[in-house]
């Protein structure tokens, strides 16, 4: 299994908070969806990102900008005055599910003279195993586009201006697409700081165990188990796993357990016991145990309080 793949294979996007939009100099859109991941993609022209409390960051065609929530953030043409609600043309709130322009330009000039076009897309990453990846992201990062990632571009658009039934499903998939592909680009650029487990899935000592405790980490895995996976000895793998990933073998698989252990306690079909022998413990009372000592509290108040949001969630309002 990919680790890369099964970490991310949980982020969904919940719509596009625009179609196609025109954008017309002055312009300033300031998002205050809250969420978790934001990614945006000129598909003509160029902006700034303006995080809150950040330095501004220009994206382009070619490059793609994912933003970390929840705080709000500003697309402008003008980042020494994008953000100041006076300026001329105004600033614009943008909320999912508020707006979704479909080449409408904006008020600020003649269309010919809107020279950018925004592709955006937000993602409420509830989920934990995905988290541990996105966590370590910066607040804003613009990446330049790969040869995997750039032949999207005209066909997002191509897809936006057909206007078929089914469009918004076609259009959040193949912005997950480039979300994860922008994602995977990041992460191989030199000034990426990813969590050490992440570099550590190349080397030839950690990376076959690491693959092993994903691949099922409900097996019973010691740590000469899993050396001899690696082809190396117990003290070998331990001193390798432990430099580069900060954590020995098994602490390392508990708290994988535990990340995997907090999504399943999601689904009310599962019973805690149950969720104890899908992450590898035979019985309810050792999981606990476990779960609140990482956690911080115990399964049963954890899934109380998943429950609650989700349905504080299900009743909000969608616009």
């Amino acid at each position: 299994m990919d680790v890369f793949d099964e970490l991310l294979r949980g982020v969904r996007g919940r719509g596009a908070v625009f179609g196609r939009s025109v954008l017309c100099a002055p312009w300033s859109l300031r998002f205050t969806d809250g969420a978790y991941l934001t990614l945006c993609l000129p598909l003509r022209g160029a902006g700034w990102i303006v995080p809150e409390g950040g330095e501004p960051l220009r994206v382009e065609v070619g490059e793609g900008a994912i933003v970390r929530g929840p705080a709000p953030f500003v697309f402008t043409d003008d980042p020494a005055d994008g953000t100041r609600a006076g300026r001329a043309g105004g600033e614009r709130e943008v909320r999912w599910g508020q707006v979704r322009d479909t080449g409408t330009p904006l008020e600020g000039g003649p269309e010919f003279d809107c020279a950018t076009v925004l592709l955006a897309a937000t993602y409420d990453v509830q989920a934990q195993v995905p988290q541990r990846l996105l966590r370590a992201l910066p607040p804003a990062l613009v990446v330049p586009d790969e040869e995997d990632c750039a032949p999207m571009r005209d066909y997002l658009e191509a897809q936006i201006s057909r206007g078929r039934p089914g469009d918004q499903i076609v259009l959040d998939r193949l912005l997950d697409w480039m979300l994860v592909c922008t994602l995977r680009d990041w992460f191989d650029r030199p000034e990426a700081d990813p969590p050490g487990w992440y570099g550590a899935l190349g080397d030839e000592v950690a990376g076959p165990a690491l693959r092993a405790m994903h691949e099922d980490p409900a097996h019973p895995w010691t740590t000469a188990e899993l050396a001899v996976r690696a082809g190396v000895s117990r003290t070998t793998l331990a001193k390798r796993f432990t430099e580069l990933v900060g954590e020995g073998p098994v602490a390392y698989l508990t708290e994988w357990r535990m990340t995997l252990a907090a999504d399943l306690l999601t689904r009310p079909e599962l019973t805690v016991a149950a969720v104890a022998r899908r992450v590898g413990y035979a019985d309810a009372f050792g999981f606990s145990a476990a779960f609140k000592r990482l956690r911080g509290e115990s399964p049963s108040a954890f899934r109380r309080e998943a429950a609650a949001v989700d349905a504080v969630e299900a009743a909000a309002p969608a616009g």
